[in-house]
């Protein structure tokens, strides 16, 4: 396979990369954000998604008759990249998730009413799959939607929705069928996030930013906002997830902190000895640069499986979010092994290593391995498609 970019990629990647280095901003870009940099929850983030709609950057791949440039996804991918190398908002849920979910399945309407404000950065979203008692299992969610004349209403709980104090819009599975097995009783929801029957509490994380638990009372959503067919909802759920794993896990955190506990390495001294010296430290650090470089490799043949378009690749995503997201975690506590205890010093603090950037970064990974689904779901998905397990092996 071959790692390198076009040149029309590389003069591509390069346009990006001076864009952002000119358009450098500290209040929109910080890295001490990790994985939450994705997002544009703050006027000042959301003001600079609109310069990269007017830079005509968003939804490249989508299909010209919606608005997009209808080229590879590996654009997409050298561009969300980039953006993460920068603590930079990315292309995030609407391009990347809800936009072409949308597309393969979404009605008329709903394609000319939400596919322009996505492409325009008008509009942001939340995603509610989890519940109390369907967390990564999401085809157990039991929020209710009772059919009513010309809508339904909805009444039950979310949980873990991370934008819902933000978004404008909610994307929402409920149960429409509770006669059906459990699979082909869901369908998906668009609800604006003001509705007067959503109830909104904000639950602080260990990763140093917010999630929230949404509660639904009589949520009447009219028929046009019923996302593809009836009861397909779990089919849309799980090609939104696959889109989910490799759009809002991208690996330029990973490598950002794989460089940081590089150089520390080569400086640092512990008990007067420098650390580069300990034959321990050397093998850790040695297999963290090799695993990234295999990160690497696997976002790579992600891109490529994905370039023929059609329904996103189940088994490339699950081993890049599963392979990525417990590197990242892992990556962070072995920097606080090498570190010692000055390492666990609260970030921020001068005499801590870094900033404690691993202290704050190690926290903020917590929340990786959850979201999208858990690692033992991708291990599940990976065991049954890829190996061809049975499911209780």
């Amino acid at each position: 396979m071959d790692f390198d970019f076009s040149p029309e990629e590389q003069k591509f990647a390069d346009e990006v990369e001076q864009w952002l280095v000119e358009n450098h901003d500290p209040v929109v870009m910080d890295h001490h954000r990790e994985n939450f940099t994705q997002l544009a929850d703050t006027p000042e983030r959301r003001d600079f998604m609109r310069k990269l709609a007017d830079k005509g950057w968003l939804g490249m791949s989508w299909p010209k008759e919606y608005g997009g440039q209808e080229i590879e996804g590996v654009y997409e991918y050298i561009l969300n990249e980039a953006l993460s190398r920068h603590a930079a908002p990315q292309i995030g849920k609407g391009v990347g998730i809800i936009g072409k979910t949308l597309i393969r399945h979404g009605s008329e309407k709903l394609k000319k009413e939400f596919l322009p404000k996505i492409l325009n950065a008008e509009v942001e979203f939340a995603v509610g799959y989890s519940e109390p008692n369907a967390g990564s299992d999401a085809a157990n969610m039991q929020l209710k939607a009772e059919k009513v004349p010309s809508g339904w209403n909805l009444n039950g709980q979310k949980m873990w929705t991370t934008s819902a104090h933000f978004a404008d819009w909610y994307w929402v599975g409920a149960r429409t069928d509770p006669d059906k097995s459990k699979h082909d009783g869901l369908s998906l929801f668009l609800i604006p996030m003001d509705h007067p029957g959503l109830e909104i509490q904000s639950m602080p994380t260990i990763g140093k930013d917010t999630t929230n638990q949404v509660f639904f009372e009589d949520v009447f959503v009219p028929d046009e906002y019923l996302v593809g067919k009836r009861g397909s909802g779990f089919q849309y759920i799980a090609e939104a997830l696959d889109l989910e794993r490799f759009t809002m896990f991208t690996l330029s955190p990973i490598v950002n902190r794989t460089d940081l506990l590089v150089e520390y390495a080569k400086s640092a001294t512990r008990d007067g000895i420098p650390v580069k010296e300990d034959r321990d430290t050397r093998r850790i650090i040695a297999n963290i640069v090799t695993d990234t470089a295999v990160a690497k490799g696997l976002s790579t043949r992600f891109v490529c499986a994905a370039a023929s378009g059609g329904k996103p690749p189940t088994i490339p995503s699950s081993q890049y979010k599963l392979f990525t997201t417990t590197l990242s975690q892992r990556v962070c506590n072995e920097a606080l092994d090498i570190t010692g205890m000055p390492g666990t010093i609260r970030e921020g603090q001068e005499e801590a290593p870094l900033l404690g950037r691993f202290e704050g970064a190690y926290r903020a990974t917590m929340n990786e391995t959850v979201g999208g689904g858990g690692s033992e779901i991708q291990k599940n998905i990976i065991a049954r498609r890829h190996l061809g397990l049975p499911k209780n092996f």
